[in-house]
């Protein structure tokens, strides 16, 4: 069956992410695995996604399937062998290279072996996940952008062994969903992780250093240089516990200091002031 056509879809891990994706999948009419040992992970998810759909109908944005019909394409399972049937997996994890590498070689046991294995990963090579495998040529990244179901356009990773029918699955699977994915190399950070990371710590370096707040910065990011969101905003947006991990990975990944996380962030992850899904990072949250 072909990625443009209904089939099934795992997710592995039902955080802010996997629960977006998941949501994506399920509105385009396939059936979505998504798993998580963790129930109380799961609940939030499932709120999440409750939350969205009505959203999107208070906005007008809805025009295909009720939600009920939606939530009932999602199983929610804690064990990765629910997953054999799978055409497709995104790994949605947290960013962190150990957790990844396991998640991938866990897959490579449990998927079939015609199954595209992808990575919703911000920042770590996908040859470094795809050596975790025994079918390189079968993983690709897929990095979608926070709120996934608000975002046209998927970021896609072809790695040094990803095989042509294998990226032109992952765009195919992007078609059935309505976005757009535009293909770029392999390489830490990928092209927009490797920009925006920089962007985002300079910032909030800046920050640190007195020569503006949050307000300031953003404010002049767009309106000067016409950005619909500041860095800031963006990384309240993407969530700072995530963002911390983006960066920790770059740096581990790239030996350049510029990627280490600012103090100013970190007091904030530390805090648990992790952006919008708390109320306030940078910017403060109703």
């Amino acid at each position: 069956m072909s990625e443009g056509s209904a089939m099934s879809v795992g997710v592995v891990g039902a955080g802010t992410m996997g629960a977006g994706v998941a949501e994506c999948l399920a509105q385009a009419g396939h059936d979505v695995i998504v798993v998580d040992p963790d129930p109380q992970a799961v609940e939030r998810a499932r709120s999440r996604m409750r939350d969205s759909l009505r959203l999107a109908i208070l906005l007008g944005r809805a025009g295909g399937p009720k939600p009920a019909e939606v939530t009932a394409r999602v199983h929610w399972t804690g064990q990765m062998t629910d997953l054999r049937d799978a055409a497709v997996v995104i790994e949605c994890v947290p960013e962190r290279i150990d957790l990844k590498e396991k998640v991938f070689a866990e897959l490579d046991r449990v998927c079939a072996p015609a199954a595209l294995l992808a990575s919703c990963t911000s920042g770590i090579p996908v040859d470094r996940l795809a050596d975790s495998t025994t079918r390189p040529e079968q993983v690709v990244g897929l990095h979608f952008m926070n709120p996934a179901p608000l975002k046209d356009t998927v970021e896609v990773v072809r790695g040094p062994r990803t095989s042509p029918q294998s990226l032109d699955r992952a765009l195919a699977l992007l078609a059935s969903l309505n976005k757009t994915g535009i293909v770029v190399g392999d390489g830490p950070g990928f092209l927009l992780n490797r920009v925006l990371m920089l962007c985002i710590a300079e910032a909030a370096t800046a920050l640190g250093d007195g020569i503006a707040d949050a307000d300031t910065t953003d404010a002049l990011f767009e309106g000067c240089l016409g950005h619909p969101m500041g860095p800031l905003r963006t990384a309240d947006l993407i969530g700072l516990d995530n963002v911390h991990d983006t960066m920790t990975a770059l740096r581990e990944l790239t030996g350049d200091d510029h990627y280490r996380p600012p103090e100013s962030l970190v007091a904030l992850v530390e805090a648990g002031q992790l952006g919008r899904k708390t109320g306030r990072g940078f910017h403060e949250y109703r």
